[in-house]
């Protein structure tokens, strides 16, 4: 099991990393959108600070998954970004739905593998 949370942390990690480091140093072109997604990404652009901020929650988390210090925060922190992404690719972009699910998949891998440092914050009082 530990392995397996190894893995799955590293390549989350990577995955952010990658993502938020392309963002910033602009590594990739954008590429062109039509549709609901250019309408959709025309919006957060207007917005001028949103994708800068998700942008840094997902480098700060890819940095503790590949540290593997606070990893229940980071999947905690993480996990909202997460469930945005899949529902972009469930409702406007489904090509690259797989990886939206494997990224939800191993967020939800890695909070129930640290499923007793959440249960001080679940109690019901």
């Amino acid at each position: 099991m530990k392995i397996a949370v190894l893995i799955v942390r590293i390549l989350m990690g990577l995955m952010f990393a990658f993502a938020s480091i392309a963002f910033f140093f602009k590594l990739m072109p954008q590429p062109e959108l039509s549709g609901n997604v250019k309408i959709f990404m025309e919006g957060i652009t207007a917005s001028v600070y949103l994708m800068t901020t998700v942008k840094i929650i997902e480098l700060l988390c890819a940095a503790a998954f590949l540290s593997g210090r606070f990893v229940p925060l980071a999947a905690v922190v993480i996990f909202p970004i997460n469930i945005n992404i899949l529902l972009f690719h469930v409702f406007l972009d489904p090509s690259s739905l797989l990886i939206a699910v494997l990224l939800v998949i191993g967020n939800l891998f890695l909070a129930y593998y640290h499923r007793d440092k959440y249960k001080a914050i679940l109690a019901a009082k």
